[in-house]
């Protein structure tokens, strides 16, 4: 064989497996361009994702911080607020109602003292004692109104100042009263005291505040008792 048809040969012989080869390697590169976009909306995905979660996360945390935050300050401009499920008008109006009872119940307590120690007359020991009895009564009333009002989120009376200008009972300082005149006095104003609880009582019926409703009830039952052994004490006069 002559060399020209030896190189022929193996040029022949060799040609397919250079066609082979390079459609091996395009069939190897093709594929691999695809592979890489998707690699790449892949990860692009992943990360709008990663992002949509942040930002949500984000706000919603912005979101509970800001509603805390609010609690925080409204809770600081009023530390002394305490929780309730009454409304904020209910316990607007009940707190006034019921710091007013309790203002005419200090008033009306602090005159039943008086008159327990100025008494004076033949019947000097039934009165004192009976005025001493009234007088226990009344002060045991005060701190179960002061304390209602606290419970429903209201503030109560500071001082004797502020009990001066809330209570509608007249004071009496006069030098002497007779004693069937204190007797008297004392109960037209737990008469009167009657009447303004059952007023306090419709109002915390209007409010569904049944537990100071039930409370008053009760003390209604006991200025009931005040009036009526004042009355029989004065049924001479009378």
């Amino acid at each position: 064989m002559s060399a020209a048809a030896v190189v022929a040969a193996v040029f022949n012989k060799n040609k397919p497996n250079e066609m082979l080869m390079t459609d091996n390697q395009i069939e190897l590169e093709e594929p691999a361009v695809p592979r890489a976009q998707r690699n790449n909306r892949n990860g692009k995905n992943v990360f709008d994702r990663a992002n949509r979660t942040s930002t949500s996360t984000k706000e919603t945390m912005n979101k509970r911080n800001s509603t805390k935050t609010s609690e925080l300050l409204r809770r600081r401009d009023a530390p002394l607020e305490t929780r309730t499920d009454l409304t904020a008008s209910a316990t607007k109006d009940i707190t006034a109602t019921m710091n007013a009872i309790l203002a005419d119940v200090f008033a009306i307590y602090v005159k039943t003292k008086n008159f327990h120690w100025h008494m004076s007359g033949p019947h000097f020991r039934d009165y004192h004692l009976l005025l001493d009895e009234q007088g226990e009564q009344l002060f045991a009333m005060t701190d179960p109104i002061a304390e209602r009002v606290r419970k429903i989120g209201g503030l109560t009376l500071r001082s004797t100042g502020q009990i001066s200008r809330t209570q509608r009972v007249a004071d009496n300082d006069a030098d002497y009263v007779e004693p069937l005149d204190m007797l008297a006095e004392l109960a037209e104003d737990n008469r009167t005291l009657a009447a303004r609880l059952r007023e306090a009582h419709n109002v915390c019926d209007e409010h569904r505040d049944v537990a100071t409703a039930s409370l008053i009830e009760v003390w209604i039952d006991e200025t009931e008792r005040r009036a009526w052994f004042l009355f029989e004490a004065t049924r001479r006069v009378n």
